[in-house]
């Protein structure tokens, strides 16, 4: 009887073990996938010390350079793709990249936006940008450009217009600087933050580049900056509804019969605007445009 319970035990442990095999095979792999992630994010920065990685790369630093750099804009896009809001690696990547290659002046200008841009687009340390860009500077004393850079993340990022305007005036005084740089400096220190400085600005970005990427956010803001124009409109004549019917518009057509408005006005997209009870514009939402003023109105 023994010895027949000890065969069917082993008949049992026969077929259940392929099968508990089987059943773990899916779930070991999302482990291992996971575990590699961190495994490579944790190679790429197995030397931290970008001085310690110069003195190994046998004169090899602009290859390496590159190669981090590489590995940087990787890192980045795959956060991006991931809707990770987690850029703990990018700085280190970046330090990397511009010590061992101090005049790589694209890792400077992306890897400041990568650091300024708020979550979920980047990390949200424009802190850390300006760090950057100010060891660019450092490196590369005389381009101009870095000066803008630095100028654009102290005005649009941190909101520091005393130093966004040092910023442009300093740079302006640089081998070959635009003349807007000065008028950019004038601007901010007389206007601080105005929707007209910050269109100027945007305007010089778009014109100044023909990286595909940097157009289109540029764009995407001149666009913004539009449609709060157009809103701020749209409300006052609003406001002129209200004062001669005793109430606000339901939408724009009420505003064009009764000959406030020449037509039905429409985003950069094309979309029109909403009206909403108490006479505000915002965007509507099919729009494409984004705004940080002007939220769509979803339907309820």
């Amino acid at each position: 009887m023994k010895q027949s319970g000890r065969k069917r035990n082993i008949w049992v442990a026969a077929l259940g073990i392929p099968l508990l095999l089987a059943a773990a095979y899916p779930l070991q792999r999302r482990i291992d996938a996971r575990v590699r992630t961190v495994q490579q994010e944790k190679d790429a920065l197995m030397l931290r010390s970008g001085r310690v990685l110069k003195k190994l790369s046998l004169g090899y630093d602009s290859l390496l350079a590159n190669i981090y750099w590489t590995r940087a804009v990787q890192y980045y896009g795959g956060k991006r793709r991931d809707h990770d809001p987690n850029f703990e690696l990018l700085a280190p990547l970046l330090d990397l990249t511009t010590t061992l290659d101090p005049h790589l002046l694209v890792a400077y200008k992306f890897g400041a936006i990568f650091l300024a841009e708020p979550p979920p687009k980047g990390a949200g340390r424009p802190d850390l940008a300006v760090n950057l860009i100010r060891r660019a500077i450092m490196n590369n004393p005389d381009n101009w450009r870095l000066w803008a850079d630095l100028g654009f993340i102290y005005y649009w990022d941190m909101k520091d217009y005393k130093k966004a305007a040092e910023a442009y005036l300093e740079g302006s005084r640089r081998p070959g600087a635009r003349d807007w740089m000065k008028v950019m400096a004038a601007k901010i220190a007389e206007e601080g933050g105005s929707r007209g400085t910050s269109r100027f600005l945007w305007e010089q970005i778009y014109l100044s580049t023909q990286d595909r990427d940097i157009r289109r956010n540029a764009l995407e803001h001149l666009q913004s900056l539009t449609a709060e124009e157009d809103a701020e409109h749209l409300e006052e004549l609003a406001a002129q509804f209200h004062q001669r019917f005793g109430r606000f518009p339901a939408s724009a057509r009420e505003l064009v019969e009764a000959g406030i408005l020449p037509g039905i006005p429409v985003d950069p997209a094309g979309y029109p605007y909403v009206l909403t009870p108490d006479g505000k514009a915002h965007l509507n939402p099919s729009s494409p445009v984004t705004s940080d003023i002007l939220k769509p109105v979803l339907p309820r």
